[in-house]
């Protein structure tokens, strides 16, 4: 029996030694898993961009505020001077809790009357969300408790934290997966469609034929890629609609705007693919190395863990991926309901990306082709 399974063992030896680029794919993918899962797949979030508005500017305020920063758990990364722009933060994703210290904290502590203050939560992501919340309510406890010893009382708490979640109340987690799913599927189906399409040519010999054409390399890219770009932009609004009316995700921002950036978002994912095919010989390579690129994209751009409680590391190469501003425009449009001027920084970037990658993607398939 061994001596019939041999050659084609051999055989088959043959073909991996002779591919060796795929072979090393294979052996790159594992470790990458390993890596991003060890390093990204944890829910203890630290440093949460705090946004804080103290209208009474006193110690006892700051002393507040200090123990939010203490915790572990929070960052102040704004203070401001409005409720409207602290609102604005949150809305762009800039903070993700917001702690408003009403006039008269320090007078209603010292007077035992009791105070209250107000702790705002952006509940679009569950996870963070969930432990932010818990974390609040335990440094008010802990404050009133700290208050009451000092001054010895032994009434109702002195201090009162009243939580309040933005956007998704109720933290489901459809509401946060469905709009993530969006950026996720479009980048992978333009991705692999372009990259297979282009290397599909080329292993049936026919990408040699459209060469000797009167059409330019320009126009020959074009050509291929545009047809993946319309049927990306459909199965957007085919994710849009299923999550609407299935799952029950509202969309409460402009379906224009989004489909809008989702082109610009759909120049980088598309050139990545244009990138890919200049390097793949075989579909089965260029599906490979698809995934190689969509690994980082799933475990560090927010899509499942958030950023803030990965490595600094991680999070440098998580601020170059395309798909991190893409879900921050997706999720703050269907679930936040913003506008294109909240967006700018998210807009900026995805302009970057796409002209960046497809002047290089041009670049490197037209030399290429000749």
């Amino acid at each position: 029996m061994f001596s019939r399974l041999w050659p084609v063992m051999r055989k088959e030896f043959i073909h991996i030694r002779r591919d060796p680029r795929t072979l090393v794919v294979m052996f790159i993918a594992p470790l990458m898993q390993l890596i991003l899962l060890g390093y990204a797949a944890t829910t203890d979030v630290r440093d949460v961009p705090l946004a804080v508005f103290d209208q009474d500017r006193t110690s006892a305020s700051r002393d507040l505020v200090e123990a939010f920063v203490a915790s572990g758990q929070f960052a102040v990364a704004y203070y401001t001077g409005s409720d409207r722009e602290l609102a604005a933060l949150i809305d762009g994703g800039r903070a993700r809790a917001g702690l408003i210290i009403p006039p008269g904290y320090a007078a209603d502590v010292q007077g035992r009357r009791g105070a209250q203050v107000v702790f705002v939560l952006d509940g679009s992501d569950p996870s963070i969300a969930g432990s932010s919340l818990s974390a609040a309510r335990l440094i008010g406890q802990a404050k009133s408790i700290s208050i009451q010893t000092e001054r010895r009382a032994t009434a109702a708490p002195l201090l009162e934290v009243r939580t309040r979640v933005w956007y998704n109340p109720d933290m489901a987690s459809a509401v946060f997966m469905i709009p993530g799913l969006i950026g996720l599927v479009l980048q992978l189906q333009a991705t692999l469609l372009t990259s297979s399409a282009i290397v599909r040519e080329r292993e049936r010999g026919t990408i040699e034929q459209l060469i000797i054409t009167p059409i330019r390399p320009f126009e020959l890219i074009l050509g291929k890629i545009l047809p993946y770009a319309l049927v990306a932009l459909l199965i957007t609004l085919e994710v849009l609609i299923l999550g609407t009316f299935w799952f029950g995700v509202p969309i409460k921002g402009d379906v224009g705007l989004l489909l809008a950036i989702s082109c610009l978002f759909l120049l980088s994912t598309l050139s990545i693919g244009l990138l890919i095919s200049t390097v793949a010989n075989t579909q089965q390579e260029a599906f490979l190395l698809t995934f190689l690129t969509l690994l980082p994209s799933v475990f560090l751009s927010g899509f499942i863990y958030p950023a803030a409680a990965m490595p600094a590391a991680l999070q440098f190469i998580s601020g170059i991926i395309p798909l991190t501003y893409y879900l921050i425009v997706v999720r703050g449009i269907v679930i936040k309901g913003v506008d294109a001027s909240t967006l700018l920084p998210q807009i900026g970037a995805l302009a970057l990306f796409g002209a960046i990658l497809i002047v290089a993607a041009t670049a490197r398939f037209r030399k290429r082709l000749d």
